[in-house]
């Protein structure tokens, strides 16, 4: 490592990204021997801590928007990033400034002295010192991967949140659902109560196992608390035996499908609010429809202009275009029936991309499945699969439908030639896809200072 110290946002960027080097490590003595150094800054703001194999970061942002919108000092940090590191830290409505993040990582290597850290390690020590040092009233924490041996799980939280539990980072967390299960309760603390949206009887089982040994209170989706129809807008929070609590709840800007995540985000509300926080079931109704998580289920009608397309004069063409980071099978299950059940179109134009290190082949076949066209390419990521690697798992398919590009720009190029404005143009398979998609299309998620 670099002895010259962090002066510039771009110094500083490179620092972490050599960090890349070091491989992930499960364990918690490097992450907890660093926050020493830095004075111990994680046990400074009361925290929430969510896990999940999908919908976490839709719940964090949900408990964001309602902490704000009471008046507290909420801090979040959240992973991976679309398109800018800066992505991953949050206080109330601000992402972290190039400055603060420059200074904050230069004390972070300071720090280290011999101590080698890998790069979620160090961003996590870095959000509790930015949180600490900004006064946060509480923080949200989204876990990285896992949960037990997470470097987030550093923490006695006010409150823990698993969303669900499914197949994902297999060779970290395990090949079964139980496994994950264990590795997700991993966040579980004595007495520290317990919010639950995983339906799954073997992965519920485990972590209601978990709260019975550690005296964690437990209240679950589905069996404690659900999403009701109220109207043909809203929705209404229910308890166990169907009581309304909350009615007249608006839809996420993410969709219908985020019903349970969001349902999941309203108890942990109602706990904190048990806890002292004063949360109105207005500001409630208001966090959940103010809540956007960007490149999740993140519908878009973009006016290309006609050079674009090739086209001579004219004010653009309106194009639509559905983002998401789907990766897992979960995922993709989800996003195929939220497409099924909220869109019309005349043609489905899939752009694909997956890591090599993914179970991608059933994935990808399910879209394909569904899709008039497909695009297949590779974000900028040493882990990402070979456009022509995947073209292989359609063999089957027709060739006229499938085609290969080697950067993300040439496959949005291609899409919005190929599309009309009745078409619907679907993005997904990966996180990386995703940022590079979405900055080609409407730009960055964090602008300039």
């Amino acid at each position: 490592m670099t002895e010259s110290p962090l002066t510039t946002y771009s110094e500083a960027c490179c620092f972490l990204d050599d960090l890349q080097m070091h491989k992930i490590k499960l364990g918690l003595e490097a992450m907890r021997a660093v926050l020493a150094e830095l004075g111990s800054p994680e046990k400074r703001c009361p925290a929430i801590h969510v896990a999940g194999t999908n919908g976490k970061g839709s719940v964090c942002t949900m408990l964001r928007e309602m902490l704000s919108r009471a008046g507290y000092r909420t801090g979040l940090y959240t992973s991976p990033h679309l398109s800018s590191v800066r992505e991953r830290f949050r206080i109330d409505d601000r992402f972290i400034g190039e400055s603060e993040f420059t200074r904050l990582l230069e004390r972070i290597r300071r720090s280290l002295g011999t101590e080698k850290i890998t790069y979620f390690e160090c961003t996590t020590a870095l959000a509790f010192s930015w949180f600490a040092d900004s006064g946060c009233d509480v923080v949200i924490l989204e876990t990285g991967m896992g949960g037990r041996l997470d470097a987030t799980n550093v923490v006695v939280p006010l409150l823990s949140v698993i969303t669900t539990v499914s197949l994902d980072h297999e060779q970290y967390l395990g090949d079964t659902i139980e496994q994950i299960a264990f590795e997700k309760a991993g966040i579980i603390k004595d007495g520290v109560p317990v919010i639950s949206g995983v339906t799954d009887s073997p992965a519920r089982e485990v972590i209601e196992r978990t709260c019975v040994e550690r005296a964690a209170p437990l209240s679950i989706l589905g069996r404690d608390f659900r999403a009701a129809a109220d109207g043909e807008d809203h929705w209404a929070w229910q308890e166990r035996g169907g009581k309304t609590v909350i009615d007249c709840l608006p839809v996420s800007r993410n969709g219908v499908w985020q019903l349970d995540n969001s349902a999941c985000a309203i108890a942990a509300a109602l706990s904190l609010r048990d806890q002292g926080f004063a949360l109105t079931n207005d500001m409630i109704r208001a966090g959940i429809g103010a809540a956007f998580w960007p490149g999740r289920m993140e519908y878009l009608e973009v006016i290309v202009p006609c050079q674009d397309r090739n086209e001579q004069g004219g004010q653009g063409t309106p194009l639509r275009f559905l983002l998401d980071g789907a990766h897992n099978q979960a995922g993709v299950e989800c996003l195929i029936a939220g497409i099924e059940e909220q869109f019309i179109y005349e043609r489905l134009i899939v752009v694909w991309a997956s890591m090599a290190d993914k179970n991608y082949a059933p994935l990808l076949r399910a879209m394909a499945s569904l899709a008039d066209l497909v695009l297949l390419t590779r974000p900028h990521s040493e882990r990402a699969a070979a456009p022509a690697e995947m073209a292989k798992i359609l063999v089957k398919s027709d060739p006229s439908r499938v085609s290969c590009h080697g950067t993300v720009a040439e496959a949005l190029s291609r899409a919005t030639i190929l599309a009309q404005p009745g078409d619907l143009v679907v993005a997904a398979g990966s996180l990386y896809l995703i940022g590079e998609f979405r900055r080609l299309l409407v730009g960055e998620v964090v602008g300039d200072e």
